[in-house]
């Protein structure tokens, strides 16, 4: 048995399987968005196959599925510019929502009162809308008007490239009453609103946010898991993830986390990409030559002793972005 409940992995798939030549060479996107589900036999399937509607985007941009998050029976997705929830476990289309400021919309976690929260990196702000798309609030991560330095009047899921992003919001989650993000390119997490209230994860850029009893526990891109105790601000405990396949191997873009039990975790890695921003990719230079494909790995938590990978790219998926469980209602998790 590889592990207690089926999962669903949450990413993306390549137009075309062109391979990635020498890092920094080149560039391929993604064509659709794809939800893979894992058995406890280790069985993979393919649970659904989704495609940005006309006009979402712009022609030739990249879709893909990016952070989901699981509440009771309902999925809540995203591409990068719409907002997408599901019930489970028959995958019918409960909302749809599509905003001129959904640009690189990197995550979406549902509130305790009935409203979806959305990180949109590209606009370096966190919004808060209803299943109707009537946006309730909208908050700029780095401080000051969420709308400084952008213009109201544009429709920035139209190829708008606002890039480089000087926070890139890309993962929430919830402490007590309060919402946080993760700002991928400061190394930290903010509360929404009050950027000020901070998490110093430090170590490299930082992906997730889940909360456990002991801490919060992150992903940074480099193949690391970083447990941070929010009460003084700052990681108390940062767990290197060791190559399964030798010293010279690149693990890849190491995003996504859940945790099956207290005892076994599961991380997601995807197939590093060439980037145009050479220096998103620097922490891979004397890291290895050879790249590990997208796959999902199990890990003892105790030593975080790899159990078990599952490599995803025979079925279709080259990116991952979230793990979540497939047969039970869960929450946002515990809160601190």
């Amino acid at each position: 048995m590889m592990a207690e409940l089926p999962l669903y992995v949450v990413g993306g798939r390549q137009r075309q399987n062109r391979g990635l030549g020498e890092l920094g060479h080149g560039w391929y996107g993604y064509g659709l968005g794809v939800i893979l589900r894992i058995d406890p036999d280790g069985g993979v399937s393919t649970e659904m196959e989704f495609t940005s509607r006309p006009g979402a985007c712009a022609e030739g941009d990249p879709i893909l599925f990016k952070c989901a998050s699981r509440c009771g029976d309902r999925l809540y997705c995203c591409t990068q510019t719409e907002v997408v929830v599901f019930s489970l476990p028959d995958f019918q289309q409960l909302a749809y929502v599509s905003l001129p400021q959904f640009n690189d919309v990197h995550h979406v976690l549902p509130t305790a009162h009935g409203t979806i929260l959305a990180a949109v990196s590209g606009l370096e702000m966190v919004v808060e809308i209803d299943e109707a798309g009537n946006v309730l609030g909208e908050w700029n991560v780095l401080d000051g008007d969420a709308w400084d330095g952008f213009d109201r009047g544009l429709d920035y899921r139209q190829g708008i490239n606002t890039k480089p992003h000087r926070a890139h919001p890309n993962h929430l989650f919830q402490l007590g009453e309060r919402p946080w993000v993760t700002r991928f390119e400061c190394k930290d997490a903010v509360a929404v609103g009050n950027p000020a209230d901070r998490i110093e994860v430090g170590h490299e850029r930082v992906h997730d946010g889940v909360v456990r009893h002991d801490g919060v526990y992150f992903t940074t891109v480099d193949g690391f898991v970083v447990r941070c105790d929010p009460s003084v601000g700052r990681a108390v405990e940062t767990q290197a993830l060791a190559p399964s396949r030798g010293t010279d191997e690149v693990l890849g873009w190491c995003r996504g986390l859940y945790f099956e039990d207290d005892a076994h975790c599961w991380v997601g890695f995807s197939r590093v990409r060439p980037t145009r921003l050479r220096e998103t990719v620097a922490w891979i230079r004397n890291r290895g030559t050879s790249q590990a494909p997208t796959r999902v790995a199990r890990y003892a938590t105790d030593g975080w002793t790899l159990l078990h990978e599952i490599d995803l790219e025979p079925y279709g998926m080259h990116a991952v972005f979230s793990i979540v469980p497939a047969d039970r209602a869960t929450g946002r998790g515990p809160e601190l």
